[in-house]
């Protein structure tokens, strides 16, 4: 018989018809998809639809880490947003605000040229010694995994000042006018 227990049993809890403490501590992942635009930009499009298959591919693993994913798809639809946002190349995919693409690469974009009527470059994915248009798949998937495992992802990264790049500035310029 225990004495600190008024039941008598020194089981563990849930023991002897006992509740145990269901307590979880859940961890947030919090993944940004920001974009140009969804209409007509085919890289913009692209990562939105992989990005929705590599989250539906890995819920199973989050849920079973305990994991919940808070998803923000942002259209940075003006250079006000484009600063607030600190945003560097469409699209942008962040997990717990960092980029999953640490240096950004981009090249000519037509689609979004065709939309604001000027040159503007859009995006380049670099995996696994390869350039892509469009994130592939694996890319994402390895991102938000190496955030729930805490990964080798630098989280000493020193904040530098955001200056929009020229890119951006002639892409809503050039909106503006049409």
């Amino acid at each position: 018989m225990n004495e600190n227990n008024p039941d008598g049993c020194s089981c563990t809890p849930g023991c002897c018809g006992r509740i145990p403490d269901k307590t979880v501590n859940k961890r947030q992942i919090t993944i940004d998809f920001l974009y140009l635009d969804l209409s007509v930009c085919t890289r913009c499009r692209g990562t939105d639809a992989v990005l929705d298959e590599a989250l539906a591919e890995v819920s199973n693993v989050l849920e079973a880490t305990g994991a919940d994913v808070v998803l923000n798809k942002i259209n940075v639809n003006s250079e006000e947003l484009a600063v607030a946002y600190k945003f560097i190349s469409s699209p942008t995919i962040r997990v717990n605000g960092h980029d999953i693409q640490m240096e950004a690469k981009e090249s000519l974009c037509e689609s979004c040229g065709d939309l604001c009527g000027d040159e503007v470059d859009c995006r380049v994915w670099v995996y696994q010694g390869k350039e892509y248009t469009v994130p592939p798949k694996g890319m994402i998937i390895e991102a938000i995994l190496n955030e729930v495992y805490g990964g080798n992802v630098d989280k000493n990264i020193i904040d530098q000042e955001y200056v929009i790049p020229q890119n951006l500035k002639r892409f809503y310029s050039a909106m503006k006018r049409n």
